[in-house]
């Protein structure tokens, strides 16, 4: 077999225009409020910028508000259908780390904050990540109706389950914010014809 052509490596790099909103942003991040802010802010100028769909996830030290990572969705960027935001987050903060476990014993309690209620993908990821918490700004039809992205089947007890595995969930932070976001997503996709690159839904 020829193997000098098959890929022996993958990944994902954040955009110059991601570092720089991070370098300004403050070093600690005390509320959810102030969390999710920033969530919004990165996710709102992402389509923008070209990377990818209008989401953002942070990993954050529950009890200090240290930012250990932030992911924005680079699926159009990297090429790589798996770079939603969530993924791209929890993996700078396991490499940050050292491990794949964020909830490793002995580590502080850290948490995922999202734009929006995770998609099938990433709420997998959610649940082996080691994550303590996840802050959401809310749940619910207007993602998929305001962007036509497809959030794949998720289960109606999904937010049970993940507190059966010592996640806790807190939902509707900023939540206008979001959906504003999402709106205005959808004035770009068709003033500039944006690629909504998930768009096939239930056959």
């Amino acid at each position: 077999m020829d193997v000098s052509r098959m890929p022996c490596s993958y990944g994902a790099r954040l955009p110059e225009w991601v570092i720089e909103e991070l370098a300004a942003a403050p070093a600690t991040l005390p509320t959810d409020a102030d969390r999710m802010a920033l969530a919004h802010r990165l996710a709102a100028r992402n389509p923008v910028e070209g990377s990818g769909g209008p989401f953002a996830a942070l990993v954050v030290d529950t009890d200090s508000g240290e930012l250990l990572a932030a992911g924005v969705n680079l699926v159009l960027d990297s090429r790589i259908s798996a770079a939603h935001a969530e993924i791209v987050a929890l993996s700078l903060a396991q490499t940050r780390v050292g491990g794949w476990d964020l909830g490793a014993a002995g580590s502080p309690r850290r948490e995922l904050v999202v734009n929006w209620r995770p998609c099938a993908q990433c709420y997998g990821a959610v649940l082996w990540s080691g994550v303590r918490r996840l802050v959401i700004a809310g749940e619910g039809p207007e993602l998929e109706q305001l962007t036509g992205f497809d959030e794949g089947p998720m289960r109606a007890d999904w937010s049970e389950q993940l507190e059966l595995r010592g996640i806790a969930v807190t939902s509707g932070v900023l939540r206008e914010r979001a959906v504003e976001v999402f709106g205005e997503y959808r004035r770009m996709t068709v003033e500039r014809g944006l690629t909504v690159y998930n768009a096939r839904g239930a056959g």
